[in-house]
């Protein structure tokens, strides 16, 4: 169930992101696309069904403030089924409703990560006129633990990009698992980066990707090297490590040889979205492990 917690955070960002539910509809013609309206009774004696009242205190009238749709009890779309909230924001961006992409994608790019902490997103169906339909879909099962903690990470730090790239792999796993993999490892270069900026260091100009990735463990002594000997199953913890260091290595062979980035013989077979989803998972784990240490580091 789609928590009212989450809806109400998705009204606040509508609300201050000046956003209109309707975009270029009348209220009354958008919601005619979701609902019977002359079923649905009036709150005003004067008209014989919500079409009626409708039209009267929001055009007539207009004294009704903006926003009333989400708590007006015929449509209930902060406490009713969630299918219903959720098919309201694809209606949002339906091209009927919305033509201008960027503005969709602005508010798809809004929504996902509040959507996404409780597993749902809004993804392209299909299209229309060479415009993209979306509907929301449930994660569960599409993507790997590691990359929905990646994505509560990119929450936590608020950082728009990792959701850009997080989308990306979501998008690629399944039909193009070698811009996934590509993503996977940029998704990791991103981190690495930031952990530089977060400490306030100069982010080394550095074009091999291990090397980078090798960089950012050693300023989180996250390196066998690091680890004394009297700490608590040492051996363990340097292999561990060492394993990690080894994923930056796998990370950039895989993009290079399979990936997006470098062009390829005309006889190349590529890999398979079950090998993307380990690559991914990989990188995810990795990115996820190296910020959290981070902001330990940091006291956050």
């Amino acid at each position: 169930m789609l928590s009212e917690i989450t809806r109400r955070d998705i009204v606040d960002v509508l609300t201050l992101s000046g956003i209109e539910y309707n975009g270029r509809l009348g209220e009354v013609e958008f919601l005619m696309r979701l609902y019977d309206l002359q079923k649905l009774p009036s709150g005003d004696g004067r008209f014989a069904d919500a079409a009626g009242d409708i039209n009267q205190h929001r055009w007539n009238n207009h004294d009704w403030e903006d926003g009333w749709v989400f708590s007006d009890s015929r449509f209930n779309l902060l406490h009713g089924p969630e299918k219903s909230f959720l098919d309201f924001l694809a209606m949002m961006i339906h091209p009927a409703v919305r033509s201008n992409p960027a503005e969709v994608d602005q508010i798809v790019e809004l929504l996902n990560p509040l959507l996404n902490r409780e597993g749902w997103e809004l993804a392209v169906a299909s299209t229309i006129a060479g415009l993209p339909v979306y509907s929301a879909r449930t994660l569960t099962g599409k993507i790997s633990p590691a990359l929905n903690a990646a994505k509560g990470m990119a929450v936590r730090v608020d950082a728009a990009y990792i959701h850009q790239q997080i989308q990306r792999i979501e998008q690629a796993v399944e039909k193009d698992p070698e811009q996934a993999i590509g993503t996977a490892k940029e998704l990791v270069e991103t981190v690495a980066k930031t952990i530089f900026l977060d400490h306030g260091l100069r982010v080394p100009v550095e074009d091999d990707f291990p090397k980078l990735v090798r960089a950012a463990l050693k300023q989180l002594k996250l390196v066998p090297d690091d680890i004394p000997d009297k700490a608590y199953a040492a051996d363990i913890i340097r292999k561990l490590l060492q394993n990690l260091a080894t994923i930056s290595n796998g990370l950039a062979e895989l993009r290079n040889g399979y990936g997006t980035g470098h062009g390829k013989d005309a006889r190349t077979r590529g890999l398979r979205a079950r090998h993307a989803r380990l690559a991914v998972g990989a990188a995810a784990t990795l990115a996820v492990f190296m910020q959290e240490t981070s902001e330990e580091m940091l006291g956050k």
